[in-house]
């Protein structure tokens, strides 16, 4: 019975992960509904808004939280993620929503807290008398404390999984699945077949660039039609001067590269600058030096053969 229920637990207990992810997914929904709203003030008096953006911002603000935690019991973010708050005041299993005072004390703390801290900050730029001086550092002092107790707090939660923030902590709600999440057993052999394939992939993605096709095609082309012979006579490379051996095109400015076979000019460049260790297609010939075709041999007498 003792390990029917740990195992209920553990399997309804929310991941430190998906917790963080919530509070990701409201800070930019918040973002994301400011700018929205701003834009709709695009055309009028520049800094319309900016001597009233704490209250507007607590109003929109306090829009999104009656209808997402005070009328659902969970946030933005943690309806996208399947989360939603429970009354940690009721340990049981059987699931007991935020009461309503905790929902109206989420709201002081989030929304008050935050227009508080605005409107106070400008409240201190703008006046400089002595009497707020004190004032000031109190804040502040508060405001630090404020800030190590969520830096504590985040700690025990990185350890415990429990209390994402310190306002959660303070008012005894904490997040659970809006479901019961079955235990999933997962495929090993499906996993590890798909590792070694990203893992292959990878090693392809990095491996081919460092691959010269041209070059390996050469090689492969020389060693399925092999040669008889290779003289280096005139007769040869008329013959062979009909099309370029790269493009297969009438040579343009017609070169050789020490073998008998001839090259446009400028297909035989690029491919040198290319690549310095460049061979010939045909033969498998490595570049000693790009040479125009002899001046005895006319093209006009390639053409005749």
């Amino acid at each position: 019975m003792a390990s029917r229920k740990e195992n209920a637990k553990s399997a309804n207990r929310v991941l430190r992960i998906s917790q963080l992810d919530a509070l990701e997914l409201n800070k930019a929904l918040e973002q994301l509904v400011w700018s929205q709203f701003t834009q709709c003030f695009h055309g009028f008096k520049p800094g319309l808004l900016a001597r009233f953006e704490p209250e507007v911002k607590a109003c929109l603000w306090l829009f999104l939280w009656r209808f997402t935690i005070y009328s659902k019991n969970a946030t933005v973010g943690q309806s996208v993620l399947n989360i939603k708050y429970k009354n940690d005041f009721f340990p049981n299993l059987r699931y007991q929503p935020p009461s309503k005072n905790q929902k109206i004390w989420y709201a002081v703390f989030t929304i008050g807290g935050r227009w508080l801290e605005e409107r106070c900050y400008d409240l201190f730029r703008n006046h400089h008398l002595a009497s707020f001086g004190k004032v000031k550092q109190c804040v502040n002092f508060v405001v630090g404390l404020l800030k190590l107790g969520g830096l504590i707090n985040f700690l025990i939660f990185l350890q415990r999984g429990k209390f994402a923030t310190l306002t959660e902590r303070l008012l005894g709600i904490h997040s659970v699945f809006c479901k019961p999440q079955n235990i999933r057993e997962v495929g090993f052999e499906y996993m590890n077949r798909e590792l070694l394939w990203h893992g292959f992939a990878e090693f392809l993605i990095f491996l081919l660039p460092l691959i010269n096709v041209q070059k390996l095609k050469a090689k492969l082309s020389s060693w399925c039609i092999p040669l008889t012979g290779a003289p280096n006579s005139d007769n040869t490379l008329a013959t062979s001067g009909k099309e370029c051996s790269l493009c297969g095109e009438w040579p343009t400015m017609p070169h050789t590269i020490g073998c008998e076979h001839i090259f446009c000019y400028f297909c035989a460049k690029s491919s040198f600058l290319f690549d310095m260790y460049f061979t010939c297609p045909k033969c498998g010939t490595e570049v000693h030096s790009l040479q125009p075709l002899k001046s005895g041999i006319e093209m006009s007498e390639v053409n005749a053969l």
